[in-house]
């Protein structure tokens, strides 16, 4: 098969993959209030598959180099697609908890993979333009899932689940046929020792002392922040359509798919214009000062259709901003340190996902709109750190 023909179908799996990742979202507000749980569970729900997300990118961006990133995804979509079909049938908190600490085992693994593949199979000048396609069919065909499984959910909960489960297995299959195979090392040539060793998620982290600087902390600290802001206004939006404004799921679908529809055409001319034609670090800077206000404006404005028009604005320019920070942390990368950081890179995007999506939970309760609060701080926060990075590497070129 062709490199170009390989990647084609490769992006179009992963197509299929962020869309069946996210046919269960616009239904779980409709599960947590059919069950009379608490509120705060969209949040804590999120929050426990993150937690396990978290705790294991390192391991995979690790384990990666010797069962490759193909076996990794074939592995990790099946066992996701399992994990759905438990929280399809859970019906108390703990059983819900627990369905998604399992599926966050395995999310983990699947978009470390996707990173760790393109990193090491892409020619050299392909990687920024396929590391920006990654982030876009991420964010467009993830809006697009959601439309789906709002529309799956009208019918049936339990069809949104199910068809959800079925895509994944189809697509772990559909990743093994089609992905090279690009483990460095046999798994049957590591000392047990060492391999026990490597499994130890705390490790990865530890790990990270070795490409480690001044500048990618900064970088990491955005990256987490920007995730707080976006899961805890993704978590708040969606709930408060459903909680607030009686909005069914197939309304935050449609929604959803027109957040997908601009923040497309923002990946595909903007985002290539940020990296391709401007200073990168101060667009970026930018780019989260616009989140920064628009995410202030959701929480003052009473007016609903100017909400939701923030609220797209919040959510392009998190689209935007994942795949201009992939492209500055990867150029910062040594080639033999890559799969090692852009594991440690999706752990960061899960421990903001954790704080954000356990914090927007819990505050909701107080307050429907405090989120959105939050929002706002965390973001300026982000912002704070861009500058600081953007003050930092002017300064540094400066000197050297």
């Amino acid at each position: 098969m062709k490199y170009k023909t390989r990647f084609f179908l490769f992006f179009f799996v992963m197509v299929l993959f962020n869309l069946a990742a996210n046919f269960a979202h616009p239904v779980t507000p409709t599960v947590i209030q059919d069950l009379n749980l608490h509120d705060y569970m969209f949040g804590l729900a999120l929050a426990a598959m993150m937690l396990t997300n978290f705790l294991l990118s390192p391991f995979w961006g690790k384990i990666n180099e010797y069962i490759s990133s193909r076996m990794s995804l074939l592995i990790c979509c099946m066992g996701y697609g399992v994990a759905q079909i438990w929280f399809a049938y859970a019906t108390t908190e703990l059983q819900i908890v627990l369905a998604r600490m399992f599926a966050g085992f395995f999310t983990g693994g699947i978009f470390v993979s996707f990173l760790t593949y393109i990193v090491n199979t892409a020619a050299p000048e392909d990687q920024g333009k396929y590391l920006t396609i990654n982030a876009t069919i991420k964010s467009v065909a993830s809006a697009f899932g959601y439309m789906i499984g709002g529309f799956l959910g009208e019918f049936s909960v339990k069809l949104a689940f199910l068809a959800q489960a079925a895509l994944l297995i189809a697509v772990a299959v559909g990743f093994y046929l089609i992905c090279l195979p690009d483990g460095k090392t046999s798994l049957k040539q590591v000392p047990k020792k060492q391999l026990m060793k490597e499994a130890n998620p705390f490790q990865a982290f530890a790990d990270s002392r070795k490409f480690m600087s001044v500048a990618f902390a900064m970088l990491f600290a955005v990256n987490i922040l920007i995730n707080f802001g976006n899961t805890a206004f993704d978590q708040a939006f969606n709930y408060y359509l459903k909680d607030v404004l009686g909005l069914t799921s197939s309304y935050n679908g449609i929604i959803k798919a027109a957040v997908g529809l601009v923040s497309f055409v923002a990946n595909t001319t903007l985002c290539i214009w940020i990296i391709t034609k401007t200073k990168i670090r101060r667009s970026m800077t930018v780019i989260i000062a616009v989140c920064t206000v628009s995410a202030l404006g959701t929480a003052l404005v009473p007016n609903i259709g100017i909400f939701i028009a923030l609220g797209v604005i919040v959510y392009a320019g998190y689209s935007v901003s994942v795949p201009v920070l992939q492209s500055m942390i990867t150029v910062q990368s040594r080639p033999e340190q890559k799969n090692l950081v852009m594991g440690f890179f999706n752990a960061t995007q899960s421990l903001g996902s954790i704080a954000g999506s356990l914090t927007a939970g819990f505050i909701y309760s107080v307050h429907a709109k405090l989120p959105f609060f939050c929002t706002f701080v965390i973001y300026g926060f982000g912002m704070l750190a861009a500058i600081g990075y953007m003050r930092y590497r002017g300064g540094k070129n400066a000197a050297e």
